[in-house]
Formats: structure tokens, C-alpha cells, sequence
């Protein structure tokens, strides 16, 4: 058996981990000395690159010294953790990559706390060692007291050490001293990270993640726990309810290099590969299934995919801009663009409602779901959406809700203002540290708390704060929660908003839009700073002409800058009577009902006294 090393990276979010990555890739001389491949090679999707995040799990593999390196990078966002929990089963070993400034953060307990109960060995790599202030012996203190108070054996506690700069392309033993490439970081990953330990038996495969083909169709991939794997050979799927279903493998795939090679030849056991099953359209495997021998099956434990917390209504696009801007507006575009989004993405759910225009869309959080969002918009998609929901669950008879273990980093003399706001949104203060010139205060509070929470913080703390959250779990339902949030301002006329009518109206609230911007009745155009109280406006009204005034005084009419939303704040933003219309060009905040005598009688109808 060849020499393998099976490593996932993990770390909290924007601590390095996919430009680590680039480096090993260029250690191994994958590139040509002067290819030019840009940074971030990982993250191959826009939405990855714009965002600096990681969404999607990847696997490359690198050839070191005689040895494979299979590398798993892995997200940091807490959204997509249901992805870090199941590619961890296909590693021997990780690499925790912490920022040498910011130290561990809440999303490297979550991922590290995840490796260690599956024993997997750490290397530790202290990144951002260029950083000005920062104190990477400190970090790595820091690191040994977070793996003790999770509970790390005495094995994982003796881990070895590199510090560096990923960016600046070095890894050595000692963070003063620079040295000329990752050389030692590849060494520590063949000396620490143990061979994969291959157990007797027959076949035995868990499918951990699935790749999609527009060509192929569903790609299960996973580790070959024992026994071989060959393209051609008859297998058993083992579903995870129990049920068996006897299948060919069509094609077989190993990882090699960025891409994947297809091979005739034996997999062996401890190898991570792609298998082309050769299955009826009827049957479809899941995260989760094994993969096992025909003739005596034995099916591994199947392992947790992450339930979600959240749920949106997608609908078509009925404004009466609709079909404008999208190429894909109808309910079929939708229904199939959605449904095929079931087959990659593990953490959603669809669920149909009474009407055939509309669909509930569950997802794991608000960056989730907006990922989701903004690729159909990028594809030419146009919809609406409804306000995020949070999913109630019944346990033993109590109404329950989703809870968030949230983290918030201020300087100290914001730190009674972050209380007070997470509080009044049911949540409940755990500790407070200090670190250095800023406060550390972590919290417990309800999902639908989060729901807007980081622009309101930000707001409270001139932009000071560093918010992270992670899903805890399901606790009994918190209560009411007060809401003050504004009115709205909404158009009474479909038409070319005027500099003279916005600039007459700025008295009633900060304003979504510009003048010269289309508007149509019943499109929310601004806060309105009465709460609760909607007011409808005229913003297409033009300044009548005389014979003293000429249209050119009526330009001179000054507006205040437009409040610009990007679509999670929007998505945070809208209320229970609102949708967003999203287009390609576009994000407008817009009442469900939008004839405002309607809106009245629907207000009434609903046991609201109208204003």
C-alpha cells in the first residue's frame, strides 16, 4: 500500500486556511514555476473568493517525498459546520490553524472539539506571525488550554508546533525566524499524522460528502474504511433506515493533484475516492450510507448531517417590475433550479405548500440561505423571499427553539451597551474575559435573537464589534421578544422617484432609495421614524414649472446619501408583512399586499387596530 496521510484544516473563519493550502500546493510543485494561478486557488467559486470564506468542503492531494498527502479544507463559518463534522471522518489527523493575533475563537473550539472526540491528531499551526502586536507564543498557550478544557488525550496534548505566514509563504520552528518555505510544516505532517489504520474485513465505504455533475449526476466520496474498491465490482448501498439495494460501482475516482483521476486499478483501504454508482433514478444515496460488499454487507454507523435551524418562502417574482431584469422568472425556473440545489447542498431542506409558486426553503442560517440567494441571482435568477423564520420543534411536550452560543469582542467601554442589546433579545450572559485593551463577552441567546443583531451591534459600537455564533442546540422557548423596530416608508405611485419630492420627505426617515430610481406603489422605500407606523408617501411627484422656475432649480434640491443594504441585511431586514424582490440588478424591500386599501382591510382582518 502506498504511503497515505489523510489531513482536514481546520480553523475559525479568515485565520488562513485556504492560502495555507495554495502554499502546500506550490511546496508539492503542482504549478509550473510560472504558471500563474492566483491565490485562493480552493476557493474556485466567486461568492468564496468576494466573501473570503470557505462554503464548500474541497479535496486536493499533493505528492511529498514519496508520500500522498490527501488535504481536506474545510469552512470556518459556523453555517456550514454540518460540512466540517462529516469530512473530519475521512482524516487521520488535523491542522488547527490560528491566527497568532486573534488567538482561538469560537469557531475553533467548535471544529477542534469536533476532531478530538473522533481522535484525530493535531499539528498546530500558528499563522499571521507578520501581524504587528500580536503574541504567538501566547496563541499557542492558548491553543494547549482550549484542547485541555475540551478534554484532548495525552497524545493529542503533546502536539507539535509550526509558526509562519501563510500569505508570506514560510513555516519554521521558531516564529522569529523566517524560513524559506513550508518544508517544515510537510515534515511535521508525514512524522505526526499516523498512516490510516485499516482494519480486516470486506468492503466497507461511508459516504462522507457528495460531488455533482451536470453529466454524471451524484457523486458519492468517501474513505474506503477496508477491503478494495475496483470500477466494475458489484456492491451493496446500505441506506441509512436499513435498507439494502445492490448496485455496480460504473466509475471510480481518486483524488490527484486539484482535480480527479479516474482508475481501473484497485482502490485500497485508506483512501479517499469518488464513486460513480451505477443506480436507478429511483434510489438515491444520502450522507451517511455505506457502501459495502455485495454478497455480506455490514453497514458503518451512520453519522449526523446537521439539522437546519431556519426556514425561508421562496416565491416568484409578482412585482410589477417582474421579468425585467432575470432571465429564469418562472415557477418551473424556480421549482427545478431549487430542487437541483437539494442534490449538493446537505444541509437544506424544501418542503411544499399549498401553492404551486411557492416553496419553504430550510437552511442552516442566514449566510446559508443568502449564499443560495445571491448564486441563483448571479445565474439570471428573479424571487421573492419571505421573512427568515426559526424552526419550533416540540421536545416531550415544550415548545422549543434553536439556541446560539454567541461571541462578541469590544473594547471595554462598549461593553455595557452589547449586554444590553443582546439581552433584550433573550440573551443570557456566560462569561466575561478580558484580552488586552477589548472584553471577550459570551453569550447563550435564541436564533431569531441573531436575526438583525449584527447591525445593531455594530451600530452600538461604532463598528467595533466582532460577532461570531455558533448553533447550540434546542432549548425551550425563550418568550416574546420586544420588537421596536420602525415603520416603513412605502410609495403611493409607480413611477421615476424626484430630488424635490425625497428632499420634502427626508423629515420622515432615512430613505432605500435615489432620486432618478424606479419605484412602483407599495415598494418600501425608507424607515419610517415613527414605530410600528407605516406611512404611505409620494416620491414621483415632480416641482410644478412657472414662468419663474425653471426645471434646473428643481435639481438643486439636496438628498441625503441612500442607506445601500447587501442581501443578508436585507434578508434580516424585512418584516412578517414584507418580501424581497431579487433580481439580478436589484434588491427591493416591497409589501406582500401591495394596494394600500387592501393592506387596511387585511390589517383589520388580522385583529390590528389600524393607525
Amino acid at each position: 500500500m502506498q504511503n497515505i496521510r489523510n489531513v482536514a484544516i481546520i480553523a475559525h473563519v479568515d485565520h488562513g486556511k485556504t492560502t495555507l493550502v495554495d502554499r502546500m500546493l506550490h511546496q508539492a510543485k503542482l504549478f509550473r514555476d510560472n504558471q500563474e494561478t492566483g491565490e485562493l486557488i480552493l476557493d474556485n467559486n466567486d461568492l468564496e473568493r468576494e466573501r473570503g470564506i470557505t462554503i464548500l468542503s474541497k479535496n486536493v492531494s499533493v505528492r511529498y517525498k514519496g508520500y500522498k498527502i490527501n488535504i481536506i479544507d474545510t469552512p470556518g463559518h459556523s453555517d456550514f459546520g454540518g460540512e466540517v463534522e462529516r469530512v473530519l471522518n475521512m482524516a487521520d489527523g488535523v491542522l488547527l490553524v490560528v491566527d497568532a493575533f486573534e488567538g482561538p475563537m469560537p469557531q475553533t473550539r467548535f471544529v477542534l472539539q469536533k476532531a478530538i472526540e473522533l481522535g484525530l491528531k493535531p499539528i498546530v499551526v500558528v499563522n499571521k506571525v507578520d501581524k504587528p502586536n500580536c503574541d504567538p507564543e501566547a496563541t499557542q498557550e492558548a491553543v494547549f488550554d482550549l484542547m485541555f478544557n475540551l478534554g484532548a488525550n495525552n497524545d493529542q496534548l503533546e502536539f507539535p508546533t509550526a509558526y509562519g505566514s501563510a500569505k508570506q509563504g514560510w513555516m519554521g520552528e521558531d516564529w522569529n525566524t523566517p524560513t524559506e518555505d513550508i518544508s517544515y510544516l510537510m515534515d511535521l505532517i508525514i512524522d505526526h499524522i499516523p498512516a490510516p489504520q485499516v482494519p480486516e474485513g470486506n468492503t466497507q465505504m461511508m459516504i462522507s460528502s457528495l460531488d455533482y455533475s451536470s453529466y454524471l449526476g451524484r457523486i458519492a466520496v468517501g474513505r474506503l474504511h477496508r477491503g478494495t474498491l475496483q470500477a466494475g465490482q458489484t456492491v451493496t448501498l446500505a441506506k441509512r433506515d436499513g435498507a439494502q439495494v445492490k448496485t455496480k460501482v460504473k466509475e471510480l475516482y481518486v483524488f490527484e493533484g486539484l482535480g480527479k483521476e479516474r482508475i481501473k486499478t484497485p482502490v485500497e483501504a485508506g483512501e479517499i475516492c469518488a464513486v460513480l454508482l451505477d443506480l436507478d433514478k429511483s434510489v438515491a444515496f444520502e450522507i451517511g450510507d455505506t457502501i459495502c460488499d455485495a454478497d455480506a454487507p455490514e453497514a458503518l454507523p451512520p453519522i449526523k448531517v446537521d439539522e437546519p435551524t431556519m426556514s425561508m418562502l421562496f416565491t416568484i417574482n409578482n412585482s410589477p417590475f417582474f421579468g425585467k431584469e432575470g432571465k429564469y422568472v418562472t415557477s418551473r425556473h424556480l421549482r427545478d433550479r431549487l430542487y437541483a440545489e437539494l442534490e449538493k447542498n446537505l444541509a437544506m431542506r424544501i418542503e411544499e405548500t399549498g401553492s404551486p409558486d411557492q416553496l419553504l426553503v430550510y437552511g442552516r442560517g442566514i449566510m446559508h440561505l443568502s449564499v443560495l440567494i445571491e448564486t441563483m441571482r448571479r445565474e439570471g435568477y428573479e424571487l421573492q423571499v419571505g421573512q427568515p423564520k426559526v424552526i419550533i420543534k416540540e421536545i416531550d411536550g415544550q415548545k422549543c427553539e434553536p439556541v446560539e452560543q454567541l461571541t462578541v469582542l469590544v473594547p471595554e467601554e462598549f461593553s455595557s451597551k452589547v449586554i444590553d442589546v443582546v439581552t433584550r433579545r433573550k440573551g443570557e450572559v456566560g462569561t466575561i474575559d478580558t484580552k488586552g485593551d477589548r472584553v471577550q463577552l459570551d453569550f447563550t441567546i435564541p436564533s431569531r435573537g441573531i436575526i438583525g443583531l449584527r447591525n445593531t451591534l455594530l451600530t452600538a459600537t461604532n463598528g467595533e464589534a466582532i460577532i461570531a455564533h455558533r448553533f447550540l442546540e434546542f432549548q425551550p422557548w425563550k418568550g416574546d421578544m420586544d420588537d421596536h423596530k420602525y415603520g416603513a416608508l412605502i410609495a403611493k405611485e409607480t413611477g421615476e422617484a424626484t430630488a424635490y419630492s425625497i428632499s420634502k420627505l427626508q423629515d420622515r426617515g432615512p430613505f432605500f432609495i435615489e432620486p432618478g430610481d424606479h419605484v412602483y406603489a407599495g415598494e418600501v422605500i425608507g424607515e419610517s421614524l415613527r414605530p410600528g407606523n407605516d406611512i404611505v408617501i409620494n416620491v414621483v411627484t415632480a416641482k410644478n414649472l412657472t414662468n419663474m422656475r425653471s426645471k434646473s432649480a428643481d435639481d438643486k434640491s439636496t438628498t441625503s446619501p441612500a442607506i445601500k443594504m447587501s442581501l443578508e441585511e436585507a434578508m434580516e431586514y424585512i418584516r412578517e408583512d414584507e418580501y424581497l424582490e431579487i433580481t439580478p440588478s436589484n434588491l427591493r424591500i416591497r409589501k406582500i399586499i401591495l394596494d394600500e386599501i387592501e393592506r387596511k382591510r387585511a390589517r383589520i382582518a388580522a385583529g390590528y387596530k389600524d393607525e
